[in-house]
């Protein structure tokens, strides 16, 4: 008989993408309210915009598996391989704000920008025999009413326990000029931006293992007595913390295009919004990475602890390690992004998916240097209201 526990912790990303997506949708009804009001012949040349997006991670880290999490004997209860609750959060949520100049009688844009999202995460899962041979009383006669049965002791398990916690900043300066007009309709535009980004990635995790594979408790009779009269018992127990890190800069190149699909100038525009980027980053990536692992077997006649003699006891594995590392990167980053916005004189509401890739940006090896991919990607919502003329 076996019973599977697992504790899990995850925040609700769901839920939070929506409500923030509804406030800004609120939001925006009312700054577009006030766009109608006033004159629709002025041009804005600061816009301010802000958002927030759910995003899926892709952080490639390399798993700990300790020896006796592959090796046999494994747990008799196991049914959920304790390695399958490792790996760092899978999605994150955060915001955005970006700040864009439009100088009347110019085609040039000017944006700042920056982006900025984190995850946590907890799991727990424990698996255990239960006790299912049933022993005589011990210190009861047989059919002796007043006492309760003795079982063996349920000794055999398997615990793992994971800590994670991720964040990601991405900040672009980018100089831009509208050089679309009429490729893809009369009023179309494509903006293509030269500029400079920064991204900065953080991560820390913490995992451990604990488990006994194949204790087994001896009895001794005597009469119609049984009691305990020795054990045998694997101690198995390892942990690793990890903390790795990226910060980079370079030129980037985004193309920004606009169409509208829907209503005209005058009033509410519909429009298709899409655009890419490229960039290379130069930087620098760390790791710092503890391990350790012990496996201690004991085997007894006659003795149940730690104290018995050396005959009967044997520690057969210990192995720790620390590893420091640094060094430096060419990180190239591609992206892309697709959505539908609400046009207004001096308001916009933006709605899309956004995918970001930085390659070979992390280091995701526990002994060993390993380059990894680290990836965002996951829906957007946004509101810019513009402000001058």
């Amino acid at each position: 008989m076996s019973e599977l526990i697992i504790n899990q912790r995850t925040k609700k990303l769901h839920w939070a993408f929506l409500t923030s997506v509804s406030a800004l949708a609120l939001s925006g009804a009312g700054i577009a309210n006030e766009a109608f009001a006033q004159d629709t012949d002025s041009h804005p040349t600061v816009w301010i915009e802000l958002g927030a997006q759910a995003e899926g991670l892709d952080a490639g880290e390399e798993k700990f598996a300790p020896p006796f999490i592959l090796a046999t004997p494994r747990p008799v209860p196991e049914t959920v391989s304790p390695l399958s609750v490792g790996h760092p959060a899978r999605f994150s949520v955060g915001g955005e704000a970006k700040l864009i100049v439009e100088p009347n009688d110019s085609r040039w844009v000017f944006a700042l920008s920056v982006r900025y999202g984190r995850s946590n995460s907890s799991k727990h899962l424990h698996q255990q025999s239960y006790p299912t041979k049933r022993i005589n009383r011990f210190n009861c006669p047989t059919g002796a009413t007043g006492c309760d049965p003795k079982y063996q002791r349920a000794l055999q398990f398997m615990d793992t326990g994971t800590q994670h916690s991720e964040n990601h900043m991405v900040m672009d300066f980018t100089a831009g000029r509208d050089v679309g007009v009429g490729i893809f309709g009369q009023h179309a535009s494509s903006i293509l931006n030269f500029g400079v980004r920064f991204a900065q990635f953080g991560s820390q995790s913490k995992v451990a293992f604990k488990s006994d594979p194949d204790a087994k408790v001896k009895y001794a009779s005597y009469g119609p007595y049984k009691f305990p009269a020795g054990a045998t018992y694997h101690t198995n127990q390892a942990q690793i913390t990890a903390v790795r890190s990226f910060r980079g800069i370079g030129p980037t190149l985004t193309l920004n295009g606009s169409t509208p699909i829907a209503g005209s100038g005058d009033s509410a525009q519909l429009r298709v919004d899409w655009g890419a980027n490229v960039a290379v980053l130069f930087g620098r990536q760390k790791a710092r990475v503890h391990h350790q692992t012990t496996s201690r077997y004991h085997h007894g006649k006659y003795y149940t602890n730690l104290s018995a003699p050396a005959d009967y006891r044997t520690t057969p594995y210990r192995h720790a390690a620390d590893h420091t590392r640094a060094r430096s990167v060419v990180v190239p980053n591609v992206g892309a992004f697709a959505g539908v916005s609400l046009n207004y004189a001096v308001a916009k509401l933006s709605l899309g998916y956004r995918a970001d890739f930085f390659f070979n940006a992390m280091d995701g090896g526990v002994d060993e240097h390993q380059s990894k991919t680290i990836g965002f990607y996951g829906p957007f919502a946004t509101i810019s209201v513009g402000l001058g003329g």
